[in-house]
């Protein structure tokens, strides 16, 4: 199976994730989120704040010709 969900934070540039499933791109997402701002922290460098959170979607679905 091919990974068919990329989940990123938009207010963190190169934050992401790919999963199989929408869960497992969620877990793998707070995840990358969890480490991401550690190592800003440990840098020194600000948090970015994000004004609303986002959730978005894509779909891929098969088409028979």
């Amino acid at each position: 199976m091919s990974r068919a969900f990329h989940a990123y934070v938009p207010a963190l540039p190169g934050c992401h994730t790919f999963a199989d499933t929408i869960d497992e791109a969620r877990r793998n997402i707070l995840e990358a989120l969890e480490l991401h701002l550690q190592n800003l922290l440990e840098d020194g460098e600000p948090i970015p704040v994000e004004r609303e959170p986002v959730f978005i979607t894509r779909l891929s679905i098969p088409v028979a010709v």
